[in-house]
């Protein structure tokens, strides 16, 4: 059966290239960010956490890159380009302190990743129901790149929730108090 005709499959290839291009680019913006991110908190409980994110960030970002490869999908490099200057330019946000880093630049930035985090897994969950009718995609890797996005996503609400803590008050607590108020 051809990719066309099976049911489910690649409807408008041009449509996904235009949609991984664009979760490969905001991959790269997330993982500058994270860079940026483990610099800030350098000897503080963050750093590790921080790390184990970026590495898993830029494994994440190779996985996107060889599925596009597999579906013949190409990277465009300008998509690239402007989510690095993109976050490159964002450092430059009006945040309270005209010379120095505003301590709410963090909370901001841990908004921001947190939030990121779970576009990146719906971004996989749609690569996985396209790999349910296409096999040239690795459903296995795509399941454990959910999963991975699902523990990312759980220390990141918990880091976010500490830090608007510390800038802005109020009592951290676990995520399932914070729903249940």
């Amino acid at each position: 059966m051809s990719e066309s005709s099976a049911a489910g499959a690649v409807r408008d290839p041009e449509l996904l290239g235009i949609y991984c291009n664009d979760h490969l680019a905001a991959a790269t913006g997330g993982i500058e960010l994270v860079s940026r991110m483990i610099g800030v908190h350098r000897g503080t409980a963050y750093e590790p956490k921080l790390e184990q994110l970026l590495d898993q960030l830029r494994e994440e970002r190779a996985g996107l890159r060889a599925a596009m490869a597999a579906l013949g999908v190409p990277v465009r490099q300008y998509k690239q380009i402007g989510s690095w200057l993109g976050e490159k330019l964002s450092r430059l946000k009006l945040n309270g302190h005209l010379l120095s880093r505003s301590p709410l630049s963090d909370l901001v930035e841990f908004e921001f990743i947190s939030t990121a985090v779970l576009a990146k897994r719906a971004g996989f969950e749609t690569l996985r129901a396209v790999a349910a009718a296409d096999d040239r995609l690795d459903a296995a890797l795509l399941d454990r790149l959910i999963a991975q996005a699902d523990g990312q996503h759980d220390w990141l609400a918990d880091a976010r929730r500490e830090v608007a803590a510390r800038v802005v008050g109020g009592n951290p607590g676990p995520a399932d108090a914070a729903a249940d108020s």
